[in-house]
């Protein structure tokens, strides 16, 4: 695999990660059957990545901020990680 394919692969996997933060917003919204497999997954994915920011950042009126924040992080973290890895490529 090339080093571009590299990038590609790790471009997708932090991609689904921002969807899955996501989808585990909407699922606040909804009432939803935590023991689902599919929805214990997306809890068990994003629930390493989501507690440290959520102890940083108290709830404002209920409303859970976290998840924006972790948009964001995992956003930047993708973006300069592709780009290392692509400057590998010369």
């Amino acid at each position: 695999m090339s080093v571009f394919g590299v990038a590609q692969v790790v471009d997708v996997v932090f991609q689904v990660l921002i969807y899955l933060v996501i989808f585990r917003c909407i699922l606040s919204f909804v009432r939803h059957d935590p023991y689902h497999p599919l929805l214990k997954f997306v809890y068990d994915v994003t629930e390493p990545v989501m507690a440290p920011f959520r102890r940083l950042l108290p709830g404002v009126g209920g409303v859970d901020f976290s998840p924006v924040v972790v948009i964001l992080v995992i956003e930047l973290v993708r973006k300069l990680v592709v780009d290392i890895i692509r400057g590998f490529a010369g």
